[in-house]
C-alpha cells in the first residue's frame, strides 16, 4: 500500500517537533535577539543624547539672553548723585560709574535704581550698588563665568563689597564699550572718580557684547546690543544753587 510512506514521515515530523530546537538553532536566535536590542537601545541612546544636547542648547542660549538683559536693564537704571554732606569726613555712601577695560573681559561697577525687594514691607530702597566682571570657576579647570555683585545700602566704596552670584557660565568674552556724548566717541573705559575721567558723567550710550562657549563640539553663543543711558545728570534736586 502507498500510505505507509506518508505515515512515515509524519511519524518523523512529530519526533522533529518533539525533539525541540537544536543548540544552533538557539545560538542563532539568541544572536538574532541581541542584534535586535542592540539596534533599538542604539536608536533609544541616539535620540536621549540628542534630546539632551538639544537641551543644552537652548538652556545656554537662555541664560545668555537673560544676562544681557538683565544688564541692559540695570544699567538703564544707572545714575549719580550729588547729595552728599559738605563735609567730606560725613560721607557715607559715593555714587560712582567705573568701566574698566579687561580686553575680552570688562569689568563695569555703578549705581543703580534696580534693587528689588522680596520681602514684604522690608525696609529697602531701590537704590543699589552693582558690578560685572568674569572670573575662574574655583570648581571647574579652564572655566569662567560671569557673576553679578549687588552691596545695598550704597556704601563709599562702589567697586567693593556685597554679595557676588553667577549670571552666566562658560563666559568666553564680555566686552563694554561707552559713547562719550562731549567728544562723540566710543572708549573702552569710564570713570566717574577721576578727574582725568568723565566726572559727573554718564555714557550716552553703551555697546555690549557677550560670548559664551557653546557645548561640546557646539559653535559659540554671540549677544550682542546698543542701548541708551537716560539719567546723564546727576541727582541734584533740594540742593540750593
Amino acid at each position: 500500500m502507498r500510505t505507509q510512506p506518508f505515515r512515515s514521515a509524519a511519524r518523523s515530523a512529530a519526533r522533529a517537533r518533539a525533539r525541540g530546537m537544536t543548540l544552533l538553532e538557539i545560538l542563532v536566535s539568541i544572536t538574532i535577539l541581541a542584534m535586535i536590542a542592540l539596534l533599538i537601545y542604539g536608536a533609544f541612546d541616539s535620540l536621549s543624547r540628542g534630546k539632551k544636547g538639544e537641551a543644552m542648547r537652548a538652556d545656554r542660549a537662555h541664560q545668555g539672553r537673560d544676562a544681557v538683559l538683565r544688564i541692559t536693564r540695570e544699567l538703564q537704571a544707572a545714575f549719580l548723585s550729588q547729595h552728599n554732606p559738605q563735609n567730606p569726613g560725613l560721607i557715607t555712601r559715593t555714587t560712582a560709574f567705573i568701566g574698566q577695560n579687561g580686553g575680552q573681559r570688562d569689568r563695569i561697577d555703578f549705581a543703580s535704581f534696580a534693587h528689588r525687594r522680596f520681602e514684604k514691607n522690608a525696609k529697602e530702597s531701590d537704590q543699589a550698588e552693582i558690578g560685572y566682571f568674569v572670573v575662574r570657576d574655583p570648581n571647574v579647570a579652564d572655566k569662567l563665568d560671569l557673576v553679578r555683585r549687588e552691596q545695598t545700602p550704597i556704601d563709599a566704596y562702589p567697586d567693593k563689597g556685597g554679595t557676588v552670584n553667577v549670571l552666566a557660565e562658560d563666559v568666553d568674552s564680555f566686552d563694554l564699550k561707552y559713547l562719550d556724548a562731549a567728544t562723540g566717541l566710543w572708549v573702552e573705559q569710564w570713570d566717574t572718580r577721576q578727574v582725568t575721567g568723565q566726572p559727573g558723567r554718564i555714557p550716552l550710550e553703551i555697546r555690549l557684547t557677550l560670548i559664551l562657549n557653546g557645548v561640546p563640539k557646539g559653535p559659540p553663543y554671540s549677544f550682542t546690543t546698543k542701548f541708551t543711558l537716560p539719567i546723564q545728570q546727576p541727582l541734584s534736586f533740594g540742593i540750593p544753587r
